[in-house]
């Protein structure tokens, strides 16, 4: 195991056992589990970031919509300036800031609707009711969002028999009920350690929850031995393919043959291999702390770095992208094109995946 940060070693067993805390409370029924109508399924990882999850959300949405479910999306909207519970109007400037990178991204993605509050027990009843209500906060505040949302239409959804919660982030998000655990493993979460000193969440003892256990393609042999011992009996392995999906019709010519990539991201050297891989020649790319909320001032350096080495353009992710204003992406095109690449993720056995998902959500509908 390494440390990304060996000067927090000596609190790693404080961490472990907060957690062991929370099990503890939890088993004796001291923490309270709440429960919504709609069956519900995590997704989520033992780590802190940058495991897939939000391209492997997408990919569920879409299957299980295009099996005839109602599909919404309950997420907390990390770092974002919106209160209560909102529902996720996804275009726009600065949409982002308010609701959070991921969520709008998931948004823009499926078409299915996403929901945002730290109580993801509120954000699926008012997906469930089609309205964002009062909601009262862990710091006991009300927050008021009295908001219709697609009244009609959303109610719909809440009766349908075949309606189904996504809960983005979820897996240690145990105080809402879930009926499916997908728990997505990469090679680096395995040889990582618990936070501080690394940047996992949980230990592995864990995946003994996960229902299905995610693991990429390209990591399958490194992964797989290791996995198959941490899950529990009768648990499932799912593989995913990632691949990065370029505009047309240049693809990763878009950006001319030496753009600049820049990101914000919890692990930017995947990106920059993927992109290699691809054939995308960046001459450099610009590494910001995941979730940076950009700036003007990013921008003029972003263009700067491009003058410098003569970039014929720059080349950014999704994520990064519903950050940028009209204005931030109209300043870095004084330069080059400005070319947006997303992240898809292929289940390897998609029938299977979904199957599975069904059996255990038609347990739930009996």
């Amino acid at each position: 195991m390494s440390a990304r940060r060996p000067w927090a070693w000596p609190l790693v067993p404080l961490y472990r056992a907060t957690i062991a805390l929370k099990d503890g409370l939890r088993n004796i029924g001291l923490l309270k589990v709440r429960q919504l109508e709609r069956p519900v399924v995590s997704v989520g990882s033992i780590s802190a970031g940058g495991a897939g999850k939000t391209p492997v959300v997408i990919s569920l949405a879409k299957m299980l919509r295009a099996r005839g479910w109602d599909v919404d999306v309950l997420s907390r909207g990390y770092g974002r300036i919106g209160h209560g519970v909102e529902w996720v109007a996804a275009m726009g400037d600065r949409v982002a800031e308010r609701y959070g990178d991921e969520p709008v991204v998931i948004a823009r993605a499926t078409g299915v609707p996403v929901w945002v509050s730290g109580n993801r027990f509120a954000a699926g009843r008012a997906a469930e009711s089609g309205v964002a209500g009062e909601v009262r906060g862990a710091n006991g505040n009300h927050n008021h969002n009295h908001s219709h949302v697609n009244g009609g239409e959303v109610g719909e959804r809440a009766r349908s028999p075949k309606a189904v919660h996504l809960l983005d982030d979820g897996f240690q998000h145990r105080q809402l009920a879930r009926n499916f655990d997908v728990v997505l493993v990469t090679a680096e979460d395995l040889n990582d350690t618990l936070m501080p000193a690394g940047n996992l969440r949980e230990g592995f003892n864990a995946l003994q929850r996960a229902d299905a256990v995610v693991v990429r393609e390209d990591e399958l042999e490194d992964v797989k031995e290791r996995a198959w011992k941490l899950m529990r009996e009768g648990a499932q392995m799912w593989v995913v393919r990632r691949k990065l999906v370029f505009p047309a019709p240049l693809l990763v010519f878009t950006a001319g043959l030496r753009p600049v990539a820049f990101c914000a991201i919890a692990r930017p050297e995947g990106f920059q291999s993927m992109l290699t891989e691809a054939g995308c020649g960046v001459v450099d790319t610009i590494v910001f702390p995941d979730h940076h909320a950009y700036g003007m001032h990013d921008m003029e350096r972003i263009l700067e770095l491009g003058r410098q080495l003569n970039a014929t353009g720059f080349v950014t992710t999704e994520k990064d992208n519903v950050k940028l204003t009209k204005a931030m992406c109209d300043r870095l095109e004084t330069l080059g094109p400005l070319m947006v690449v997303g992240l898809e993720a292929e289940f390897a056995d998609a029938n299977a995946v979904v199957s599975a998902l069904e059996a255990r959500l038609g347990e739930q509908r009996a």
